[in-house]
């Protein structure tokens, strides 16, 4: 079977381009087979625990891949999709925080968190966390994930005397959704 593939894609000739694109549609191929397989698995009773072991992932890694998890709240499909530009929207609230720009984090707020979170209220929490642990020496590349209708950033904060992470949840309109600073033992 691996030469009968292998055949469709290598070339003797210097046309790699070409080899390339034939072996991107024997991948796109094969993704919709296993999409078809593990869609035909769940309908015939298969867990995701057995689907996971079969493809040598977690449950839950074999879900995100393949779940199409539901809205419980309308049974409508859920985005698994995480927010393009996330990463680049938690690194500026980073640097807005330790700057102390709290108006522009506010401006960011969803209605929800505008009416639980003051912007002296943030200025009070990030005191806090830089009179514990010092101010902040450097970060971690933010870690994008999608959970539900947000998507949700964990950025490690190092401080001279404590580890953090900042977890930050946007929605799809890029408003702030939560935000947390949490002691990097507990996260």
């Amino acid at each position: 079977m691996d030469a009968l593939l292998a055949a469709r894609v290598l070339t003797t000739s210097d046309d790699w381009a070409a080899s390339i694109g034939r072996a991107a549609s024997i991948q796109t191929a094969a993704d919709e087979v296993m999409r078809a397989i593990v869609a035909q698995a769940r309908q015939e009773g298969a867990t995701w625990q057995i689907i996971g072991d079969a493809l040598g992932v977690s449950r839950q890694a074999a879900f995100q891949r393949y779940g199409r998890p539901a809205d419980p709240r309308t049974g409508e499909p859920l985005t698994t999709h995480p927010l393009p530009d996330a990463a680049e929207l938690a690194v500026s609230v980073i640097d807005d925080l330790v700057s102390g720009r709290w108006t522009s984090i506010a401006e960011q707020f969803d209605p929800a968190m505008r009416d639980g979170l003051s912007e002296d209220a943030l200025a009070a929490a990030w005191t806090q966390v830089v009179g514990l642990a010092g101010t902040l020496e450097s970060r971690g590349e933010p870690e994008v994930l999608r959970a539900g209708d947000v998507t949700v950033t964990n950025t490690a904060l190092w401080l001279e005397a404590g580890d953090y992470t900042a977890r930050i949840a946007f929605r799809d309109d890029r408003t702030i959704a939560g935000l947390h600073i949490v002691d990097a033992k507990t996260s």
